[in-house]
């Protein structure tokens, strides 16, 4: 399991967005850069910059996908029939520790992916650890008993710092929720602007 060493607000503050829509976030507060030098004035974008800012911000979202991870789910989905930035999206919103994060089933996508590697999670009744599976049409994803009577699972049930999307049909009180359809871009709440094309972009050159 990768692990993530640095702060994961520094992925905001390096992208100058808060990509996860929290309020904690320190973009909230200071929108330059980390570092002594965050200050600085930045100059003009090349093309391949503005493509890497947006690969890096819709990986970041993710959690903790490796780099090696996110471009083999690129390269499944310039495979697939259909526009592949649509399909990237889908492959991602797919996977499961990203369906529990959608669900509101824990507070961050970080959480998301401990709750499922700690074996915290069932899909269609058996307990799956890896939070890459991909998720069918149809599949319930449950909550173990344990996890939704702790504080960490109420609170993030009762957030409203972000929406649950409608391709998830959700029950907080049974801690269930059925896949019912695979999203589009657009069906996808994110807090922030993101940019499949520009990913495509960044790994067709």
């Amino acid at each position: 399991m990768s692990k993530r060493i640095e702060s994961k607000y520094k992925i905001d503050r390096r992208l100058g967005e808060n990509i996860w829509g929290r309020p904690k976030s320190p973009v909230n507060r200071r929108e330059y850069g980390p570092g002594e030098h965050g200050q600085r004035r930045r100059g003009k974008t090349s093309d391949y910059g503005i493509q890497l800012r947006a690969k890096q911000k819709l990986k970041g979202y993710y959690g903790n996908i490796t780099e090696k991870q996110f471009k083999r789910t690129y390269h499944e989905a310039s495979r697939l029939k259909g526009d592949t930035g649509e399909n990237l999206i889908g492959l991602l919103e797919r996977r499961l520790d990203a369906i529990v994060y959608r669900a509101k089933f824990v507070p961050t996508v970080f959480s998301a992916r401990q709750a499922v590697g700690h074996g915290r999670i069932l899909v269609n009744g058996q307990r799956v650890t890896i939070p890459s599976y991909r998720v069918k049409e149809g599949d319930v994803i449950e909550v173990k008993e344990k996890m939704r009577v702790s504080e960490n699972y109420v609170v993030a049930t009762q957030s409203a710092e972000r929406d649950t999307p409608d391709y998830l049909d959700i029950d907080h009180g049974k801690g269930r929720a059925t896949f019912i359809r695979v999203p589009a871009l657009a069906d996808v709440p994110y807090p922030v602007q993101m940019e499949p094309n520009l990913v495509v972009e960044f790994y067709s050159r």
